[in-house]
């Protein structure tokens, strides 16, 4: 097999025996939570997100993350202070605790014995032969207001007392636009980072890193670097550009984003680095043996 040929396959999606299993995951999922008596009287969303959702998973790693929103109380934050005056607080039954607890028993009723809720996030769902393995994420509608705009997403709540804010709507919206802008050709390549970085991971040649990371690093390249002839080059301008544009420090201007583009891809808080991304490009570049 030439390497064109290889790094072609590697761009594809699950494949169709792993989609039918993610499929049937998220619709157990939602049995499970309409069979539960206490959601009766809660408003919930449910839905997919992550690399499910938005079809840059791979084959191999095809876990799926769906999402419990509970739109019973909105949580809220301000990009300065007095954007948004305060309004009378949420004294329903539906606290963080109480959303947990009751997800959690939902799919203990669902899936006996194969439910691990030990995380500090998620509660995960272990895979069967006819299911992949799943994280279910309780959260709550969350609205951000700048300015002179809002912006909306989801507010979870760790065990330890610490919060997450994510915006899936917007990365489904910015994630599709590019794909679109690029001829169906930047969740190709996002797919190829992600494959790359597992067959390094597997093998000891780097180490192994977030597969939201490989979507964002991809988000981040050019548009002209997928509209060139072959897989070959494309990766090969992906690679160069990562590498190139992460020497140094985090600059003032022009900063990189994650694919919502409501978050700076590197900041503190992030699991990953500017050195991890410059190293990982540079450690996939001698992978492939390119010059």
């Amino acid at each position: 097999m030439s390497l064109e040929d290889k790094l072609s396959g590697w761009t594809g999606p699950s494949s169709d025996t792993e989609k039918d299993k993610q499929d049937r995951t998220e619709r157990m999922i939602r049995e499970a939570i309409n069979s539960h008596a206490p959601f009766n009287n809660c408003s919930l969303k449910v839905f997919a997100k992550g690399s499910y959702a938005n079809n840059t998973n791979v084959r191999t790693d095809s876990d799926v993350d769906i999402a419990v929103e509970c739109t019973e109380v909105q949580y809220w934050g301000e990009s300065e202070k007095g954007n948004h005056p305060p309004g009378q607080p949420y004294e329903g039954i539906w606290t963080p605790s109480k959303l947990r607890a009751e997800l959690i028993a939902a799919m203990t009723a669902k899936f006996p014995g194969q439910v691990d809720s030990s995380g500090s996030t998620a509660i995960q769902i272990n895979s069967s032969s006819s299911r992949v393995d799943a994280d279910v994420v309780p959260c709550f509608s969350y609205r951000y207001y700048m300015k002179y705009a809002t912006r909306d997403g989801t507010k979870i709540f760790k065990k330890d007392g610490g919060s997450i804010v994510n915006y899936p709507v917007q990365q489904m919206e910015k994630g599709t636009a590019k794909n679109n802008a690029t001829g169906y050709a930047y969740k190709k390549g996002a797919r190829l980072l992600k494959r790359i970085e597992n067959a390094m991971a597997a093998d000891g040649t780097f180490r192994e890193l977030s597969s939201f990371f490989m979507e964002c690093l991809a988000y981040n390249c050019p548009d002209e670097v997928f509209s060139r002839s072959t897989w070959t080059e494309r990766l090969k301008g992906m690679l160069f550009h990562v590498w190139d544009n992460l020497q140094g420090d985090e600059p003032d201007e022009g900063r990189w984003l994650e694919v919502n583009e409501c978050f700076f891809l590197f900041h503190p808080g992030q699991k990953w680095t500017r050195a991890d991304g410059r190293e990982f490009a540079k450690a996939a570049w001698n992978y492939f043996g390119f010059k």
